[in-house]
């Protein structure tokens, strides 16, 4: 394949001027109503914001921020439990980086880690794996922050363990699936969505069936787009053309990345090891079966079964917005605190904290 066409100039031109050309029908469509076009998925999020993806839309066009960063959408309340895994001193703690410096409601990982935890960072779970392999005088704890695209990977490192007999390696996981939390934007009626660019590296996985809802119920177009600026503007481009056609359809712009019945075999390895449970999603509230807990034949790696960890009664930080930045109903200048208090260097809400929060692309790229 060809990858010099993601950054073709004269592509991306051609098909701006799609755009242009199709926002012009649908705006005499609808009498000048503007069209809330929402993107899921973080990588999504960081690079709209980069490549300057909103300057070059037609001004009834709006591109709008949802729940794609899984470290944003995480609740207080669960970020407080990884919190007090790493407060206990007997623990060695792994993660990914970005959860360090989350806060919860009174401190972080990366706090706990000044006051002498044992907190390291991985790039993979296997890693951490690795690490109780080799020390098996560690307790190794590895906290799990994600939706179904890290899933998998959790669920065999976990299968793995077991292989092994390894008794110093448990998992807390804190992940989610998607699909139910559309339902939710889709239901709330604060929230106006006409079009969903719905995420590449989830639906790798899960395929484009879960998303059929949005089409069939609540007659809302989907596009499953990849990450270059071109495959971003192409996904926009089909979801205006829906419009335009009178179609609500789930369509599939990342054919390289998404087959239409996703990875059978990941989902089958997600699901032998974790179960529906219900989960508090930051700004969206308890949403059910959207949380992933470790089922009970794989109880001796859940981390919370095996330590018991006792976190503080959960509070939200005051003045941030992040939880109405999630549902789209404002965007990151609307918080008060925003480039003020709240920097990514010293973050306040979690949505600054992500590289894929959508505060934190605000401030990298459109202050």
């Amino acid at each position: 394949m060809d990858f010099s066409a993601f950054r073709d100039p004269q592509l991306a031109k051609r098909v701006i001027e799609g755009i242009d050309h199709l926002a012009a029908a649908l705006d005499e469509q609808r009498d000048g109503e503007p069209i809330r076009i929402m993107e899921v998925c973080g990588t999504h999020t960081m690079a709209i914001a980069k490549n300057g993806l909103r300057a070059v839309m037609p001004p009834n066009i709006i591109l709008t921020s949802g729940p794609g960063c899984p470290v944003c959408v995480t609740a207080n309340a669960d970020i407080d439990v990884a919190i007090a895994l790493a407060a206990d001193h007997d623990l060695t703690i792994t993660t990914f980086g970005d959860m360090l410096k989350v806060p919860g409601s009174y401190s972080s990982i990366n706090a706990e880690k000044g006051e002498g935890a044992d907190v390291r960072v991985v790039y993979s779970p296997l890693d951490a794996l690795q690490l109780a392999q080799n020390n098996p005088d560690l307790e190794v704890v590895f906290i799990s922050v994600g939706f179904e695209t890290t899933t998998p990977i959790i669920a065999a490192t976990i299968k793995r363990a077991r292989d092994m007999g390894l008794d110093n390696f448990s998992v807390y996981g804190a992940n989610k699936t998607v699909p139910k939390a559309l339902r939710a934007l889709a239901d709330d009626p604060e929230i106006k969505i006409d079009a969903l660019l719905l995420p590449g590296h989830v639906s790798t996985i899960i395929g484009l069936e879960p998303y059929r809802f949005l089409s069939d119920e609540f007659g809302i177009a989907g596009v499953i787009a990849g990450f270059e600026p071109i495959d971003i503007l192409q996904g926009i481009y089909m979801l205006l053309q829906q419009m335009v056609d009178g179609r609500s359809q789930i369509e599939i712009a990342y054919a390289r990345g998404v087959h239409e019945e996703g990875n059978p075999r990941a989902v089958a390895t997600m699901n032998e090891v974790f179960e529906p449970a219900d989960a508090t999603w930051r700004g969206l509230g308890v949403i059910d079966g959207t949380g992933l807990q470790i089922r009970d034949e794989y109880a001796q790696f859940d981390a919370v079964k095996r330590h018991a960890p006792k976190p503080c009664e959960p509070r939200e930080t005051p003045g941030c917005a992040c939880g109405e930045i999630l549902r789209g109903v404002k965007t990151p200048p609307d918080c008060r605190i925003f480039g003020k208090g709240c920097t990514p260097e010293h973050p306040i809400g979690p949505c600054m904290v992500s590289s894929e929060g959508s505060c934190a692309a605000y401030y990298r790229y459109q202050r």
